[in-house]
């Protein structure tokens, strides 16, 4: 299981080859459909088809099976479709293939040309979409920086107490500790145990909480991205009491982070943390709107194609599930446009997309009644 990361993105993104695949199909968690192999069977479907237009291009059988081989053996794996999310994508050339698991619905797609199509995987570069997570038990602290579309572990080990004991002493013992919540008319969280009372309980875990507080206190405020924290819930109160991170949301995921493996964690916190990914882009559209009459602003596609090349794009909208084909000749700064991809055509979006990424601008794909200016299939905020 692979999630797509920055160094990921930036390597397919300046990839060419004369044959380069890109797949995406929707896949299934859990359920009926992995039981009946329903995204081995979307996936093969979709080879098969891209299989044939290889060979309607004359591309070699060489090639094809140099691209097909490491595809092949993914639908063959059956440990593989056993750990999906809502998407995966693939991406294969005779000497290269990569594949993602992202928790991203795709619409079946695949593309053929001497780049990779990454437009569906654009929005997890964007900053502004990024959050923590915080996954705490009295023995045992992980940490994630995750986006919309990703997760990663961090090592924090070297940051804070890895469980209670090493905070207050191994003298207290947390196996010996029962705790049971009142769930009938509010009453609070009963203490239970052999190390003393139920306060003394509560001052030592708020203890661990405040070490594990001021040890992540720095690396937080680098970004001051919202925290979300998942742990049981008698436990959230006393960490909030603890916490001194002015970004942590109020609300928390509630369980044993023990019960989710990493895609688990990644969609309770999304739940939670989506609200709060949205507000740059609602801020970028609210000013493109505001900017629409001036030169700071455009939806011409052949000019959006230009700006981007000379990284005077801050910000740029495309349209979700849309495509424009053509080519774009660098050297005179023109822009050809074509009803379809054939002769040599390429996704003027894709590369809108990857060159404004790559210029530090960034790119949000919105539904068409989303898009500030619904008339073209790309709008461009321009730095001033």
């Amino acid at each position: 299981m692979s999630m797509i990361n920055e160094q990921d993105f930036k390597q397919l993104s300046n990839y060419k080859n004369e044959t380069c695949v890109s797949i995406f199909i929707p896949t299934q968690r859990a359920g009926k459909e992995v039981l009946e192999e329903k995204n081995k069977k979307h996936l093969h479907s979709e080879w098969t088809e891209v299989k044939k237009k290889l060979k309607e291009k004359n591309i070699d059988d060489k090639i094809i099976d140099k691209i097909g081989k490491p595809i092949q053996e993914l639908i063959d794996n059956r440990d593989f479709w056993r750990h999906q999310s809502d998407g995966l994508a693939i991406f294969s050339s005779e000497d290269f293939f990569e594949n993602y698991t992202v928790p991203v619905n795709f619409e079946a797609y695949h593309y053929i040309s001497q780049e990779f199509y990454i437009k569906p995987l654009v929005p997890a570069m964007n900053g502004d979409g990024k959050f923590n997570i915080l996954a705490i038990q009295l023995e045992d602290v992980k940490f994630y920086e995750a986006t919309k579309y990703s997760i990663m572990p961090v090592e924090v080990d070297d940051l804070t107490p890895s469980r209670l004991e090493e905070r207050v002493g191994f003298d207290y013992k947390e196996k010996a500790l029962q705790f049971r919540t009142q769930g009938e008319g509010g009453e609070k969280t009963q203490f239970h145990g052999h190390g003393g009372s139920e306060r003394d309980d509560r001052v030592e875990i708020k203890q661990f909480f405040r070490a594990v507080d001021q040890g992540l206190k720095d690396h937080l405020n680098r970004e001051k991205l919202p925290l979300v924290v998942y742990c049981q819930d008698y436990l959230f109160p006393i960490y909030q009491d603890a916490n001194t991170y002015n970004h942590l949301v109020e609300e928390v995921i509630q369980g044993n982070p023990n019960d989710s493996d990493m895609l688990g964690i990644h969609q309770k916190a999304l739940e939670i943390a989506e609200p709060f990914l949205n507000e740059n882009r609602d801020e970028k559209k609210e000013k493109y709107k505001e900017l629409s009459q001036t030169e700071n602003t455009t939806s011409a596609v052949s000019d959006i194609i230009s700006a981007v090349h000379q990284g005077k794009v801050d910000t740029l909208f495309i349209e979700n599930r849309a495509e424009v084909w053509g080519k774009y000749n660098k050297d005179k700064m023109e822009v050809s446009f074509s009803e379809n991809q054939e002769n040599g055509n390429i996704s003027l979006l894709n590369l809108a997309a990857k060159k404004t990424i790559e210029m530090g601008g960034k790119v949000y794909l919105v539904e068409h009644e989303f898009m500030p200016q619904k008339k073209s299939k790309m709008n461009a905020l321009l730095r001033f």
